[in-house]
């Protein structure tokens, strides 16, 4: 094993740089089949709430339920190993997506994706917390995080341009197997650290991790983490319900074929997304370290001013309006990633990391992707007669609630997490 104080400056930059490019790809694989949406529709027959289920549920079911078991083995076992193993699962998965003739077909294999992406988060989490010190964790967390917007943002651009110029199936197929060469980087190039290093005076390894039981029952009693689970999945349910809708809706509303929604979703989930989770962790760790309330302060405020910022942009009365407000809304949106996850890391010692950084993406994850999607979806159908072509958008904008009710729940955590905060 590499120490983890000696590693923290080139080699620990390599090794983030190294899970970025995995984590792209993890939200490339995940998103691109919102812009596929369309077609996919089109060619099976397929209705919204069909669609909700096969983008929400059937890639939850499994990411959520088996990232808690995964991250225990990987509290245990190598982490590196687990993460390239899970690399190459959801990239093949994703490339047999192309392959599927119909809607249990296409349901099967986002399931497989889920499985795969189960064991890349969580244990990633814990081992760039062993490559970075506690006043830069924040910052490290969400440069990490922006392979969510990055990733989000190249799934729009090439799903919708490799759709339009060959099929929905082929941008499956290359998109999956472009994947296969990041998880050979991760398996031959990343290390695996002392675990808790810079969490302890003189760098050695924290405590081996406790039985499950042990990290349930501090899990159970900390109420911060409660509130930083179901504030992040009230949150997510919009963050993946638009993600994967908001294609759908231009569309629908503005006329732009898959290459016009490509270009311009995409460059607002870029744009917007890589501005919030940078700000969101740089801003975290220039107030979390002395007032740890900071870290659920700052999502918290972002959210309560992005709920009315996405409403506006439903009904902008163009393009270039919807732009700038879709992009500040995102950017507000994704803002949490850095301080929240960083708070879940320090409210729990080192040998429990990757098993809480799981337990609360089971909960964010089952409750955002599984719900958020499908509900978006359900409310679309269920007001077509009311609303017509605009139900989509109606459905979106009733949505906006939950971004209010993340809000509430993380001011409330910012009040608890002082006296959670675990001093390593």
């Amino acid at each position: 094993m590499a120490g983890s104080r000696d590693v923290a400056g080139t080699s620990g930059r390599r090794v983030l740089a190294i899970l970025l490019l995995a984590y792209i790809f993890n939200f490339i694989d995940r998103q691109i089949i919102g812009v596929l949406a369309v077609p996919i529709k089109a060619e099976l027959g397929l209705s919204d709430g069909q669609l909700g289920l096969m983008g929400g549920i059937a890639f939850a079911l499994f990411y959520s339920g088996l990232a808690v078991p995964i991250a225990w083995l990987a509290d245990r076992r190598s982490r590196v190993n687990i993460i390239a193993c899970s690399v190459a699962l959801w990239s093949a998965f994703t490339a047999a997506c192309g392959f599927a003739q119909n809607f249990w077909h296409l349901f099967l294999a986002r399931m497989g994706v889920g499985i795969g992406e189960a064991g890349g988060v969580a244990p990633s989490y814990a081992l760039i917390s062993d490559f970075y010190p506690k006043e830069r964790r924040a910052r490290a967390l969400a440069l990490f995080s922006l392979g969510i917007p990055i990733g989000s943002a190249l799934g729009v651009f090439f799903g919708g341009w490799i759709a339009s110029n060959l099929d929905w199936r082929s941008a499956f197929i290359i998109v999956g197997v472009a994947g296969l060469p990041a998880a050979l980087l991760v398996k031959l190039c990343i290390p695996e650290p002392v675990r808790g290093g810079f969490d302890t005076a003189d760098g050695q390894p924290s405590e081996p991790a406790p039985p499950f039981p042990v990290v349930a029952a501090r899990l159970t009693s900390t109420p911060s983490f409660w509130l930083l689970s179901f504030g992040a999945a009230s949150g997510s349910i919009l963050g993946y319900g638009l993600i994967f809708w908001l294609p759908s809706f231009f569309s629908r509303s503005y006329g732009l074929s898959l290459t016009e929604v490509g270009w311009f979703y995409g460059s607002i989930v870029l744009v917007g997304g890589m501005a919030g989770t940078w700000l969101g962790g740089w801003f975290a760790d220039r107030t979390g370290p002395a007032n740890p309330g900071a870290y659920a302060r700052i999502p918290a405020i972002c959210f309560l001013i992005a709920a009315p910022i996405f409403a506006a942009g439903l009904f902008a009365p163009s393009l270039a309006v919807g732009w700038v407000l879709f992009a500040i809304g995102q950017m507000l949106a994704l803002a949490w990633l850095g301080p929240i996850i960083a708070a879940v890391q320090h409210i729990v010692p080192p040998n429990m990391r990757a098993t809480a950084s799981a337990s609360f993406l089971f909960i964010n994850n089952l409750i955002g992707i599984g719900f958020g999607i499908f509900f978006l979806g359900f409310m679309s159908d269920a007001m077509n007669a009311t609303y017509g072509d605009d139900a989509l958008k109606y459905s979106i904008l009733y949505g906006l609630g939950f971004y209010l009710l993340s809000s509430a729940l993380y001011f409330l955590a910012a009040r608890r997490l002082k006296r959670d905060w675990h001093e390593g």
